[in-house]
């Protein structure tokens, strides 16, 4: 698959799949279950409350998330890649340096979605 997303910046706020850096780096998601991956995808996404998808298409989803409190919003895109079998993820805050490990528990916690619907 050769496209890919924007580098994290060097900030501690975004994860990526792409990234190879310990601080930026997240392993990919398993492709859901199920006909339609993106569709899979985006119906673990809207479980999270503040949520709005802003695209997709048969292999890409792109979604915000706003915190509750400080309105802060984080950038969240998925890539299915079927050659490899995997979905790699971005997960970025548009603002601020740290985001308290925010994106990377987000990311784990749809992982953990994902993985309970293979079940």
């Amino acid at each position: 698959m050769e496209e890919r997303f924007e580098p994290c910046p060097p900030s501690p706020n975004c994860v990526s799949s792409y990234a190879t850096d310990d601080l930026h780096a997240i392993e990919p998601l398993p492709i859901p279950r199920g006909p339609d991956p993106i569709d899979s995808l985006t119906s673990i996404v809207e479980s999270f409350p503040r949520t709005k998808i802003l695209s997709a298409d048969e292999s890409y989803l792109h979604a915000t998330f706003t915190s509750r409190i400080f309105r802060f919003v984080d950038d969240v895109e998925f890539r299915v890649d079927r050659e490899a079998g995997v979905v790699p993820v971005r997960s970025a805050s548009r603002i601020g340096y740290g985001d308290m490990g925010v994106n990377r528990r987000r990311v784990e916690e749809i992982r953990a979605r994902v993985t309970q619907d293979a079940r």
